[in-house]
Protein backbone atom coordinates (compact mmCIF):
# COMPACT_ATOMS: atom_id res chain seq x y z
CA UNK A 1 0.00 0.00 0.00
CA UNK A 2 1.04 3.60 -0.21
CA UNK A 3 2.36 3.25 3.61
CA UNK A 4 4.04 0.27 3.04
CA UNK A 5 3.23 -3.34 3.55
CA UNK A 6 -0.03 -3.99 4.87
CA UNK A 7 -0.89 -7.33 7.25
CA UNK A 8 -4.04 -8.94 6.04
CA UNK A 9 -6.13 -12.47 7.32
CA UNK A 10 -8.08 -14.39 5.34
CA UNK A 11 -10.80 -16.85 5.88
CA UNK A 12 -10.86 -18.88 2.65
CA UNK A 13 -14.20 -21.21 2.12
CA UNK A 14 -14.14 -25.44 3.12
CA UNK A 15 -15.44 -25.95 -1.02
CA UNK A 16 -13.46 -23.59 -3.74
CA UNK A 17 -15.99 -24.92 -6.43
CA UNK A 18 -18.91 -22.48 -4.45
CA UNK A 19 -16.93 -19.65 -3.38
CA UNK A 20 -19.40 -16.61 -4.01
CA UNK A 21 -17.08 -13.56 -3.55
CA UNK A 22 -14.43 -11.54 -1.92
CA UNK A 23 -15.76 -9.78 0.95
CA UNK A 24 -13.20 -7.05 2.97
CA UNK A 25 -14.48 -6.57 6.23
CA UNK A 26 -13.04 -3.81 8.65
CA UNK A 27 -11.92 -3.51 12.38
CA UNK A 28 -12.73 -0.52 14.65
CA UNK A 29 -10.66 2.71 15.72
CA UNK A 30 -7.04 1.81 16.32
CA UNK A 31 -6.65 4.72 18.30
CA UNK A 32 -8.82 2.74 20.54
CA UNK A 33 -7.50 -0.99 20.48
CA UNK A 34 -9.69 -1.63 17.53
CA UNK A 35 -7.85 -4.74 15.23
CA UNK A 36 -8.66 -7.76 12.98
CA UNK A 37 -9.55 -9.37 16.03
CA UNK A 38 -12.09 -7.87 17.78
CA UNK A 39 -15.65 -9.74 18.22
CA UNK A 40 -17.33 -7.79 15.56
CA UNK A 41 -14.85 -8.10 12.60
CA UNK A 42 -13.76 -11.66 13.79
CA UNK A 43 -17.43 -12.78 13.81
CA UNK A 44 -18.52 -11.48 10.55
CA UNK A 45 -15.63 -12.75 9.01
CA UNK A 46 -16.19 -16.07 10.16
CA UNK A 47 -19.96 -16.04 9.11
CA UNK A 48 -19.26 -14.84 5.91
CA UNK A 49 -16.62 -17.47 5.21
CA UNK A 50 -18.72 -19.95 6.11
CA UNK A 51 -21.63 -18.93 3.61
CA UNK A 52 -19.22 -19.02 1.14
CA UNK A 53 -17.19 -16.44 0.46
CA UNK A 54 -13.42 -15.21 1.01
CA UNK A 55 -13.33 -12.97 4.15
CA UNK A 56 -10.43 -10.84 4.20
CA UNK A 57 -9.36 -8.75 7.37
CA UNK A 58 -6.89 -6.24 6.87
CA UNK A 59 -5.01 -4.43 9.08
CA UNK A 60 -5.05 -0.44 9.15
CA UNK A 61 -2.06 1.66 9.52
CA UNK A 62 0.24 0.77 12.55
CA UNK A 63 -1.94 -2.09 13.77
CA UNK A 64 -0.47 -5.72 13.85
CA UNK A 65 2.51 -5.83 10.96
CA UNK A 66 0.83 -3.14 8.90
CA UNK A 67 3.23 -0.21 8.34
CA UNK A 68 2.41 3.33 8.84
CA UNK A 69 0.90 5.69 10.86
CA UNK A 70 -3.41 6.48 11.85
CA UNK A 71 -4.07 8.89 9.00
CA UNK A 72 -7.81 10.09 10.06
CA UNK A 73 -9.43 7.39 7.36
CA UNK A 74 -7.89 8.65 4.55
CA UNK A 75 -4.92 7.23 4.55
CA UNK A 76 -6.75 4.39 5.45
CA UNK A 77 -8.76 4.39 2.34
CA UNK A 78 -6.14 4.24 -0.05
CA UNK A 79 -4.85 1.01 1.93
CA UNK A 80 -8.44 -0.35 1.07
CA UNK A 81 -8.05 0.64 -2.51
CA UNK A 82 -4.74 -1.42 -2.84
CA UNK A 83 -6.05 -4.33 -1.13
CA UNK A 84 -8.66 -4.59 -3.15
CA UNK A 85 -6.88 -3.71 -6.31
CA UNK A 86 -4.76 -6.72 -4.83
CA UNK A 87 -7.65 -8.78 -4.58
CA UNK A 88 -9.39 -8.01 -7.63
CA UNK A 89 -5.96 -9.26 -9.52
CA UNK A 90 -6.00 -12.61 -7.86
CA UNK A 91 -9.53 -13.48 -7.89
CA UNK A 92 -10.75 -11.15 -11.01
CA UNK A 93 -14.30 -13.17 -11.93
CA UNK A 94 -15.29 -12.99 -7.76
CA UNK A 95 -17.92 -10.48 -6.97
CA UNK A 96 -16.40 -7.13 -4.40
CA UNK A 97 -18.37 -7.06 -1.13
CA UNK A 98 -17.13 -3.69 1.49
CA UNK A 99 -18.19 -4.77 4.90
CA UNK A 100 -17.43 -2.01 6.88
CA UNK A 101 -17.62 -1.67 10.76
CA UNK A 102 -17.33 1.49 13.28
CA UNK A 103 -14.24 3.36 12.22
CA UNK A 104 -13.64 0.84 9.42
CA UNK A 105 -17.34 1.75 8.19
CA UNK A 106 -16.09 5.49 7.87
CA UNK A 107 -12.38 4.07 5.88
CA UNK A 108 -14.93 2.07 3.91
CA UNK A 109 -17.44 4.42 2.66
CA UNK A 110 -14.69 6.96 1.47
CA UNK A 111 -13.19 3.80 -0.56
CA UNK A 112 -16.87 2.64 -1.91
CA UNK A 113 -17.63 6.50 -3.17
CA UNK A 114 -13.69 6.55 -4.49
CA UNK A 115 -14.54 3.29 -6.48
CA UNK A 116 -17.64 4.57 -8.26
CA UNK A 117 -15.86 6.73 -10.38
CA UNK A 118 -14.65 3.34 -11.70
CA UNK A 119 -15.05 0.10 -11.13
CA UNK A 120 -17.61 -0.46 -8.11
CA UNK A 121 -18.39 -3.03 -5.04
CA UNK A 122 -20.78 -4.92 -5.89
CA UNK A 123 -22.46 -4.73 -2.37
CA UNK A 124 -21.61 -2.17 0.44
CA UNK A 125 -22.67 -3.04 4.29
CA UNK A 126 -21.87 -0.19 6.96
CA UNK A 127 -22.48 -1.15 10.44
CA UNK A 128 -22.13 1.87 13.55
CA UNK A 129 -21.27 4.52 10.15
CA UNK A 130 -19.45 7.16 12.28
CA UNK A 131 -21.01 10.69 11.11
CA UNK A 132 -20.56 14.29 12.65
CA UNK A 133 -19.71 14.18 16.39
CA UNK A 134 -18.49 11.13 18.07
CA UNK A 135 -18.03 9.87 21.91
CA UNK A 136 -13.66 10.11 21.83
CA UNK A 137 -14.11 14.09 20.11
CA UNK A 138 -13.66 12.98 16.11
CA UNK A 139 -16.05 14.38 13.94
CA UNK A 140 -16.76 12.51 10.54
CA UNK A 141 -17.56 13.72 7.33
CA UNK A 142 -20.87 12.93 6.06
CA UNK A 143 -20.13 10.91 2.45
CA UNK A 144 -22.22 10.82 -0.73
CA UNK A 145 -22.65 6.51 -0.18
CA UNK A 146 -24.46 5.53 -3.27
CA UNK A 147 -28.10 4.31 -2.33
CA UNK A 148 -27.70 0.59 -2.67
CA UNK A 149 -25.49 0.74 0.30
CA UNK A 150 -26.59 -0.95 3.72
CA UNK A 151 -26.78 1.04 6.99
CA UNK A 152 -27.05 -0.95 10.59
CA UNK A 153 -26.91 0.63 13.52
CA UNK A 154 -27.45 -0.38 17.12
CA UNK A 155 -30.40 1.68 18.83
CA UNK A 156 -28.61 2.40 22.35
CA UNK A 157 -25.34 3.45 20.14
CA UNK A 158 -23.32 6.06 22.40
CA UNK A 159 -19.62 5.59 20.10
CA UNK A 160 -21.18 6.87 17.47
CA UNK A 161 -24.60 7.83 18.05
CA UNK A 162 -28.04 6.84 15.95
CA UNK A 163 -29.52 10.27 15.97
CA UNK A 164 -26.86 11.36 13.64
CA UNK A 165 -27.05 9.08 11.38
CA UNK A 166 -30.63 9.21 11.15
CA UNK A 167 -29.90 12.88 10.32
CA UNK A 168 -27.50 12.53 7.63
CA UNK A 169 -30.16 10.08 5.96
CA UNK A 170 -33.16 11.67 5.97
CA UNK A 171 -32.41 14.06 3.14
CA UNK A 172 -32.54 11.83 0.90
CA UNK A 173 -34.73 9.25 2.82
CA UNK A 174 -32.01 6.44 3.11
CA UNK A 175 -33.15 3.01 4.93
CA UNK A 176 -31.09 2.75 7.90
CA UNK A 177 -31.85 -0.94 9.66
CA UNK A 178 -31.70 -0.36 13.49
CA UNK A 179 -31.19 -3.40 15.88
CA UNK A 180 -33.46 -2.00 19.05
CA UNK A 181 -31.88 -2.37 22.91
CA UNK A 182 -28.21 -2.84 21.67
CA UNK A 183 -24.94 -1.03 21.13
CA UNK A 184 -21.91 -0.14 19.18
CA UNK A 185 -20.85 -3.67 18.66
CA UNK A 186 -24.56 -5.10 18.47
CA UNK A 187 -24.11 -7.04 22.08
CA UNK A 188 -26.65 -10.05 21.84
CA UNK A 189 -27.55 -9.28 18.24
CA UNK A 190 -24.57 -10.05 16.17
CA UNK A 191 -26.25 -13.45 15.17
CA UNK A 192 -29.14 -11.22 13.90
CA UNK A 193 -26.51 -8.22 12.06
CA UNK A 194 -25.15 -11.18 10.35
CA UNK A 195 -28.50 -12.96 8.83
CA UNK A 196 -29.58 -9.26 7.86
CA UNK A 197 -26.15 -8.69 5.97
CA UNK A 198 -26.41 -12.55 4.26
CA UNK A 199 -29.92 -11.78 3.16
CA UNK A 200 -28.30 -8.46 1.58
CA UNK A 201 -25.43 -9.94 -0.34
CA UNK A 202 -27.95 -12.71 -1.78
CA UNK A 203 -30.31 -10.01 -2.59
CA UNK A 204 -27.48 -8.16 -4.66
CA UNK A 205 -26.31 -11.13 -6.23
CA UNK A 206 -29.39 -11.35 -7.97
Amino acid sequence: GPAGQIEITMDMPAEPAEIKGVALVSHPQPLLGGTPRHIVPHTLAKNLCADGWIAVRPAFRGVGRSDGTYAQGIGEAEDTLAVIAHMRSVFPDLRLALVGFSFGAYVYARAACQLEQTQPADTIALMGLPVGDTAAGRVYEALPLPARALLIHGQEDTVTPLANVLEWARAEHRPVVVFPGTDHFFKGCLDGVTHVLLQHLALQAV
